[in-house]
């Protein structure tokens, strides 16, 4: 652990005249993990393709990258393919991209192999299946031959890994190696990337958006703003300590899995572009610590010992230790507008039993029904006047298709809609289209769901005119609704792209507001935004309910984020509810085997809590929602099923637990 492995120094990287890192200054030692976290745009995968020379020709790269001594910035390409996949190797962010498609994994695999060994076909083979079942892929022999589309994600991903240490590589390069995966896959893919820097002994740069996954993985924390790394230290002491305003901020944007809700500390405004950066600090313009003197000159990353940070303040911020609430200005959340029992307040959403399926059609002229999914199979809500429902599950729950299911005012295939006490199955075109009004709904993509070719004053207007508003009223809502979603009125004219993404959710929340609904449904509202623009829209999500008194269904895959900002919760697998009742409850004390599993997989911002957390390790995948399951469809995967005696499995085998318990806390679980 005494010499640095890899060195990275003054490293600089232009496309044209628009840079994207600037003299990044990074060491990594043998066995070590460094962990790089910055906003989109900071320069952290730049940085990490940089390394590998994995950059595009338009790319101009200066400055040093020594792996042993040995430089590797200018050295030629039939050099350094050398080293990749042999000393370096890198985990990509999305493995169905990063795999060939045409070409099965064990082709692959066994390619990556050969390039750097002395092996035969049939000895590459044989480690390329020891590969997989080291990362968890069962049957490796048989996987081996499957196409890359037809694995998960999740083993997608563990079959990158497979191919990352096929040659014992010295270090492993993870550029955002679980942001798509659902929260429990994460937790196994994590798993997975610790297994395989214990077998290898290598050094692993773990480059992520999330503070949580850093706490839990990272001896080392890089932070990177505006293509340079402005702090830097061991992880503890980063987390406990931090000593720029900007990591500050981070650390307090995150939602967390074990406190209550309440407003979170939002950056102001976004990163200025690198192309239009001037002298000075380039975190002056967001900074709520910044002096005169910030503005003159770009202070240098430096400090005492290992903790180093570009901040003319960070001996301050240092000896106080301040929380971020204390530095950064957070919002006063007005008490709901609501204050009465829950019993007694108006039902806004009621689902009882909702079941859909979609047929499976094989042929290409003449199409015949060969099979169905059963996509949604059970599905219970209950949401009341001025609550918010956190609606949770793994991909492939059921989710989006119970979203669609409400959104469509009709008849379900089974069970029963009911919205403000009306019947979706005894609608008329009529009142459908009144009932409307009531209900609206905000995307996860905010750039996709609003029309680039309107100014935002008819976007906002849309919802207005279908309801045959008259101009005067839309006139004077449309300024009405950008105040209050934080936008200047003298925008409106204005076209989306000139917006950044957290100010187009913004516009998203106005147009679903321009009606006065009733529900407002939230379909992962956050989920692509970095975390300190999120914690602005949460804040005013939370705002908006306080003054408006609106209900609110939020589908996410963040725990964290539905402990934010939720009332009650129920969770969704496989198409079924499997829990539900208040957030306090469900959160504090869950009564399903697959709700522990899930609270147990989501990282906490704390070095030291998350390494005292027992972690609930979820076997495989859930099954295919093309079969009917019999009895409990989470038995294949529940570790209380698999402690059990053999004779106490009968119910789980045989029959399919009902949910029963109370409002307050209900699970369909028999033990």
């Amino acid at each position: 652990m005494s010499t640095d492995l890899l060195t990275v120094s003054e490293l600089a990287v232009d496309f044209g005249a628009a840079p994207a890192v600037r003299g990044v200054d990074l060491r990594l030692k043998r066995g070590e993990t460094l962990g790089i976290v910055g906003e989109s745009g900071s320069g952290k995968s730049v940085t990490a393709l940089a390394v590998l020379g994995l950059l595009p020709g338009s790319a101009a790269v200066r400055g040093s990258v020594q792996l042993e001594g040995r430089e590797l910035v200018g050295l030629p390409n039939r050099e350094i393919a050398k080293i990749r996949g042999n000393k370096v190797a890198m985990v990509f962010q999305d493995p169905l991209s990063a795999f060939t498609p045409v070409y099965r994994i064990g082709d692959q695999i066994v390619e990556a192999l050969r390039i750097h060994q002395s092996l035969d076909r049939a000895a590459a083979r044989a480690r390329a299946a020891e590969l997989l079942d080291l990362v968890g892929i069962p049957e490796p022999e048989r996987a081996l031959d499957s196409f890359p589309h037809e694995f998960s994600g999740g083993m997608r991903q563990r079959a990158m890994i497979a191919m990352a240490i096929a040659n014992d590589p010295d270090i492993l390069l993870a550029d955002e190696p679980t942001t798509a995966l659902d929260v429990t896959i994460q937790a196994q893919v994590l798993d997975v990337l610790r297994r395989a820097q214990q077998e290898t002994g290598a050094a692993l740069v773990l480059v992520s958006h999330d503070l949580g996954v850093i706490a839990g993985m990272a001896d080392r924390v890089a932070v990177m703003y505006a293509g340079r790394v402005v702090e830097t230290a061991p992880v503890d002491e980063l987390f406990a300590r931090p000593r720029h305003p900007y990591t500050l901020g981070l650390i307090g944007a995150v939602p967390r899995l074990d406190t209550d809700g309440g407003p979170l500390v939002p950056i102001p405004g976004s990163p200025t572009p690198l192309a239009e950066l001037g002298p000075g600090c380039p975190f002056a313009a967001r900074c709520p610590l910044v002096e005169d003197r910030c503005r003159s000159a770009e202070p240098p990353l430096a400090g005492s010992g290992d903790h180093l940070a570009a901040c003319v303040r960070a001996d301050e911020l240092a000896e106080r230790g301040p929380a971020p609430s204390e530095v950064y200005p957070v919002p006063t959340v007005p008490p709901p507008a609501v204050s009465v029992p829950r019993e007694e307040r108006e039902q806004v959403l009621r689902v009882t039993g909702l079941g859909k399926t979609f047929p499976v059609l094989k042929g290409t002229v003449f199409k015949r029904h060969v099979g169905d999914v059963y996509a949604v199979d059970g599905v219970e809500l209950d949401i009341r006047h001025g609550e918010t429902l956190g609606l949770v599950g793994e991909s492939g729950s059921g989710k989006s298709t119970t979203l669609f299911e409400i959104l469509r005012l009709a008849a379900p295939e089974t069970g029963r809609i009911e919205i403000l006490g009306q019947d979706t199955a005894q609608l008329d075109r009529s009142a459908a289209h009144r009932l409307r009004s009531d209900l609206q709904i905000v995307f996860q993509d905010p750039m996709a769901s609003l029309d680039p070719r309107l100014p935002v004053s008819d976007i906002i207007a849309e919802p207005l005119l279908a309801q045959r508003a008259p101009r005067e009223l839309i006139d004077r809502r449309v300024p009405e609704l950008l105040r209050q979603v934080g936008l200047e009125p003298a925008h409106a004219a204005r076209y989306p792209h000139q917006f950044s993404g957290g100010q187009r959710q913004r516009i998203s929340i106005a147009r679903a507001l321009a009606v006065q609904p009733r529900l407002l449904v939230l379909d992962e509202p956050v989920s692509a935004l970095d975390v300190s623009v999120q914690a602005g829209v949460l804040n005013l999500l939370q705002q908006l309910k306080a003054e408006l008194g609106l209900a609110y269904l939020f589908v996410s895959h963040d725990l964290s984020v539905i402990r934010h900002l939720s009332d009650r919760v129920s969770v969704m697998y496989l198409g079924r509810t499997v829990e539900s009742g208040a957030a306090a409850s469900v959160f504090s004390s869950p009564r399903h085997p697959y709700t522990r599993a899930l609270l147990s997989a989501v990282p906490l911002p704390d070095p030291a809590a998350e390494r005292a957390r027992t972690r609930v390790l979820l076997a495989g995948d859930p099954p295919s929602p093309t079969v009917r399951q019999t009895g409990c469809r989470f038995r294949t995967r529940c570790q209380v099923y698999a402690a059990l005696p053999e004779a106490d499995r009968a119910v789980c085998d045989r029959d399919a637990p009902p949910l029963t318990g109370s409002d307050e806390h209900a699970a369909a679980c028999h033990y």
